[in-house]
């Protein structure tokens, strides 16, 4: 096939994607096929400020490479190019708001100033999709405000909203061209924009502080609040510029087997606050009128967490005011595709519908507790801590059958990304309820399971785009996180030098794993977790998932206590090598009945062959997700070669703070641990004469 029907039929797809999706009209747009990104812009007068930028600006600090002559080598680079009015535009912005003596590039006051604007300006608008990532507007996110999924050359992940009254994409608030979009080259794609991609470089905490001096409606209250703890500062923090020297030097090495060590370590906050007008309600007083006295006034009318202490020492984790307002931030930024995971849970689709009802369990900051997030098809969105009594027979789908009025939860608001408001390490939710841990909310919790994704331990994964990240060059699909004496990298949690923490994102390989992902340690490991809390005090099941469908898995013993230097082993080591009914190794596989047996339909037998395995310490996979990626028909309950490991039964507290600790007991480096899922199961579910624990 020649050059030109490749892209002509590449150009075909474009418009059939386009079409299928509600978006702008493409009628009237140019399509370059034979140009570069840099030959299609010489063309063009309207992006000669533009192309003056890109001929001066360098790709990096270490490299004398400009920008121009890399968008005129082979790539795959989508560029939001802006033209010279919205260049002109973002100029006249910068001179009401004080920063230019004039409206033009003349009027900086300094060079280091117009240097930093013009990295603004350029570094926004490239994103480099390496061997194979490109983003056609077919390709974007279709949620709201959802964030494309690789970074720019400044290391922001850019946002995009369909402003469907327009009929147009807006890019961090900068809107593109009705008509010149999906700009096909031989080395990437341009879409043309009205106004500069320049989202803002301040943080959550920055932002905060400016609520508050100007005096801002919408989160006065929550920012105020924020102060009085003294959580403002931390939420300045974006960056580890420890870590960053480090990598920049070459002393943190940077692949090992395939897989590639992060390149930064970024902080992140999600907040979902109270709005202003909810505080106007409740206290009866103008937002901007509330004190802290008035909030602490009112907490203490409501007899919220009466157990905390009641004086003036807000930073205290246990003062009143301070547990009402850490319970609301998380030590990661969750941006709005990515509070809640979807994959290969029963019903769902990609990019579609949902299924089966999801959720996700974080720990909050402050003093430790959890936090659900709840998505279903019934739920009208992501909701907080929402329990509602599911469809969850051995015939069900793990569906809304209806919601108890004290179990609805909160329903998490759409975030405002709008100018000052789209920060680079935080991101607010505005929510129509006061978010408590109750005592509602934790005996709920203590009614369910609480089950989590290894990769939703580490607020890093999510902070630095590891955590599922759909890109799929190897970069960012296999990830080395480096051991301690390298960097501590995972913030509560110790890696010896001989382990290997490597993590596969997954996507697209149809693995049997919980949504899809997969953690293997390889080397001799030894590594040590912390932890999430517990809800309440109680006996509870520590489980732990195991996918053993490899040749390499291995034996290791499992410890666990409170302090993390002296954690006591618990029971014989766990093979890691056995499936349904043998072991598995590279010398061959034997038979090693553990009382696996495939589901018969006949439910007392089935639930027979559950208690059988549970007398050895195992259970089956949940029913809840396919042994594969979205959309498969083999349960992971089905998979002959997913179990989960029954660890331990203790009584625990949610005041304590609780590590575990993986040891290899096999002298070969070529065996490994894998890791999946852990879950919490309180003994009221698991050993509930009247309600079995269900199958999901």
């Amino acid at each position: 096939m020649s050059k030109s029907s490749i892209l002509l039929k590449a150009l075909f797809v474009t418009m059939i994607f386009v079409a299928c999706k509600e978006t702008v009209d493409t009628s009237k747009r140019y399509v370059f096929k034979y140009d570069t990104i840099m030959s299609y812009l010489e063309k063009h007068e309207q992006y000669s400020q533009y192309l003056a930028l890109l001929e001066k600006m360098p790709v990096s600090s270490v490299s004398e490479t400009t920008l121009a002559q890399l968008l005129t080598a082979r790539g795959n680079y989508t560029v939001f190019a802006p033209t010279d009015s919205a260049i002109q535009l973002y100029l006249d912005t910068l001179w009401r708001k004080g920063i230019l003596t004039e409206p033009t590039w003349d009027g900086f006051p300094t060079e280091r100033a117009r240097d930093s604007i013009e990295q603004v300006i350029v570094y926004n608008s490239i994103i480099d999709g390496g061997d194979a990532t490109l983003y056609m507007t077919y390709s974007f996110p279709t949620q709201q405000n959802a964030e494309i999924p690789l970074e720019n050359m400044y290391d922001r992940r850019l946002t995009v909203f369909l402003d469907k009254q327009k009929n147009t994409y807006l890019i961090n608030e900068a809107p593109m061209d009705e008509r010149n979009f999906d700009i096909q080259t031989i080395n990437g794609v341009i879409h043309a924009m009205n106004a500069v991609v320049a989202p803002s470089n301040s943080t959550l905490g920055h932002l905060f502080d400016n609520i508050i001096t100007e005096r801002r409606e919408g989160f006065h209250v929550m920012a105020m609040l924020t102060n009085a703890i003294g959580l403002t500062d931390s939420l300045k923090q974006y960056c580890d510029f420890v870590y960053e020297d480090l990598y920049k030097r070459g002393e943190i090495p940077t692949t090992d087997e395939g897989f590639t060590t992060p390149e930064h370590r970024y902080y992140g906050f999600t907040v979902f606050a109270e709005t202003d007008s909810l505080w106007e309600t409740l206290i009866g007083k103008p937002a901007l009128d509330i004190t802290v006295q008035d909030v602490v006034d009112w907490l203490t009318a409501q007899d919220i967490y009466p157990e905390a202490t009641h004086d003036a020492n807000y930073r205290n984790e246990d003062n009143l005011l301070n547990r009402f307002v850490t319970y609301h931030f998380l030590p990661e930024r969750l941006a709005p595709d990515r509070l809640v995971m979807h994959w290969n849970e029963q019903g769902y689709t990609k990019n579609t519908r949902l299924g089966a009802a999801m959720s996700e369990f974080y720990t909050t900051m402050g003093k430790r507790r959890l936090i659900q997030l709840f998505e279903s098809p019934e739920s009208g969105g992501v909701c907080i801590n929402r329990f509602p009594n599911l469809n969850n027979g051995r015939r069900g789908n793990y569906r809304e059958l209806s919601c108890d009025a004290d179990k609805v939860g909160i329903r998490v608001g759409e975030t405002n990304l709008e100018g000052d408001n789209n920060v680079r390490n935080g991101i607010i939710y505005p929510i129509d309820k006061v978010l408590l841990y109750d005592e509602t909310t934790r005996n709920n919790m203590m009614r369910g399971r609480i089950r989590w994704d290894i990769s939703a331990m580490f607020p890093e994964f999510l902070n630095n785009n590891i955590r599922m990240c759909p890109v799929l060059d190897s970069k960012h699909t296999d990830v080395w996180i480096p051991s301690n004496t390298t960097y501590p990298y995972l913030d509560g949690s110790y890696l010896s030098d001989e382990t290997k923490f490597f993590y596969w994102t997954g996507m697209n390989q149809g693995w049997a794993n919980y949504l899809g992902d997969e953690t293997t340690i390889r080397g001799l490991p030894d590594m040590t977790f912390r932890l999430p809390p517990v809800p309440k005090r109680g006996v509870y099941e520590l489980r732990y998932q195991v996918q053993s469908g490899g040749g390499k898995r291995g034996i290791v013993q499992f410890y666990w206590g409170k302090d993390p230097e002296r954690l006591a082993a618990m029971g014989i080591p766990l093979d890691l090598r056995l499936v349904a009914n043998w072991r598995i190794s590279t010398s061959g596989n034997t038979f090693c009945d553990i009382g696996w047996e495939l589901d018969t339909g006949d439910d007392d037998y089935d639930a027979e062959v559950d208690k059988r395995l549970r007398n050895n310490g195992f259970m089956k996979s949940p029913i809840l997700y396919n042994a594969g990626g979205p959309g498969g028909s083999k349960w992971a309950r089905n998979s002959d070669i997913c179990t989960r490991r029954i660890l331990l039964r203790q009584t625990m507290d949610p005041d304590e703070t609780y590590y575990i600790r993986f040891k290899t007991v096999m002298d070969d480096p070529t065996r490994y641990i894998y890791m999946d899922f852990l879950e919490y199961c309180p003994k009221e579910v698991y050993d509930n004469p009247e309600t079995p624990e269900d199958i999901w």
